[in-house]
């Protein structure tokens, strides 16, 4: 069990009058979390996956509710997205029964954030979580331990599961990209075509840290602009990627409309490539060690609302900045490097907008991992 950032900005929200949501990919510790919260309490646990619970929760009455709630105070419904219309009866036990406090965790947003959204508008509290975090990992085995794993977690990722089961990495990494990729992603969406959602998947990580353009998708792919627009939202709303856009203010001849897609975690990347090499035999090494500082940076920006607005910059004339993060104002840029290298960053950016730079490697990431 690690101990997760946002156990205990949870436990603070708990009475408070809200229903507690944790949404976020299968196998990220969602269900693990809430019941270690729930642990030292008495509590009811509903699991969504049980067509039983499913059939009732689907539209009960407020006298049918109160009769299974009885006198349980504590309530944790796991997988909420499986039950159409919860958010109606999520929102009758919050509003009727003031004295119970509800946990809900969810697999994606596909239609949770749909469902939940209005009927619990300013009834809930919402926590995004993700594989687990550098930070998380450190804290658990320790900063040696965990710089001796460094190449194996820019491989293999963070997901629990992954990083329980030592030496069945790859085998752990195929359950999860075949059962919650393709079997949840095709099940929650109205994605018709598998084998496009591959397609698309597969260069997308070969595309992973650079500049992403949907009409060459679309011509590589064979499928319109429109729809690669579509898969890519779905799998952002899956927690699969996100997107980066570029940084823009006044430089007349800076990219606007371009974007970067980075995956949450390598090691899902690396099993739709089939790729486990070592990191010194790999042509892909800038670009694993660029997704891993990104996405590292993403999960500690959300999980502690630093409000920082995150892009990368480049310019017609092929100058760029890997990472420009604005908070309150000021501008930071950051360059990624694997190994130590000096790097001068684009002058007309950093007197344009009064920007920072620094470079970051193996010698200082820690710093840039661990707000």
């Amino acid at each position: 069990m690690f101990d997760r950032t946002i156990e205990n900005i949870i436990k603070e929200k708990i009475n408070g009058g809200k229903a507690i949501v944790v949404v976020g990919a299968r196998q990220v510790g969602k269900t693990t979390l809430l019941k270690s919260i729930l642990k030292d309490k008495d509590y009811l646990f509903l699991d969504a996956d049980d067509p039983a619970t499913r059939n009732f929760l689907q539209s009960p009455t407020t006298e049918q509710i109160r009769t299974f709630i009885g006198d349980y105070k504590y309530i944790f419904l796991d997988e909420a997205q499986r039950i159409p219309g919860i958010g109606l009866t999520l929102k009758i036990i919050t509003d009727q029964f003031k004295k119970v406090q509800l946990f809900i965790s969810g697999s994606s947003s596909f239609d949770l954030g749909n469902e939940l959204n209005e009927p619990l508008t300013g009834r809930k509290w919402e926590y995004e979580m993700f594989p687990l975090s550098w930070e998380e990992y450190e804290n658990k085995i320790g900063l040696i331990k965990s710089e001796q794993q460094l190449e194996n977690r820019l491989l293999y990722g963070f997901y629990p599961e992954v990083i329980n089961n030592q030496g069945k990495e790859r085998e752990t990494l195929k359950n999860l990209v075949n059962s919650y990729l393709y079997r949840d992603i095709l099940a929650f969406s109205d994605i018709r075509k598998p084998e496009v959602l591959e397609k698309l998947l597969q260069a997308l990580a070969l595309q992973m840290g650079s500049e992403v353009n949907y009409n060459e998708l679309s011509q590589l792919i064979g499928i319109n602009k429109i729809t690669v627009q579509k898969y890519v939202e779905i799998l952002e709303k899956g927690y699969i990627v996100f997107r980066l856009n570029s940084f823009s203010r006044n430089i007349r001849n800076e990219i606007k409309q371009n974007r970067k897609i980075y995956f949450y975690d390598n090691g899902i990347r690396n099993m739709i490539i089939g790729n486990f090499s070592q990191l010194d035999l790999r042509v892909d090494k800038g670009a694993l060690w660029e997704n891993f500082l990104v996405s590292e940076r993403r999960k500690q920006n959300l999980y502690k609302d630093t409000f920082a607005r995150m892009y990368f910059w480049r310019t017609k004339q092929q100058q760029e900045i890997d990472f420009v993060e604005e908070v309150d104002g000021h501008i930071t840029g950051f360059e990624f490097k694997w190994n130590s290298k000096k790097n001068k960053f684009p002058q007309n950016f950093m007197e344009t907008y009064k920007a920072k730079g620094h470079v970051i490697d193996r010698s200082n990431f820690r710093v840039f991992v661990k707000i």
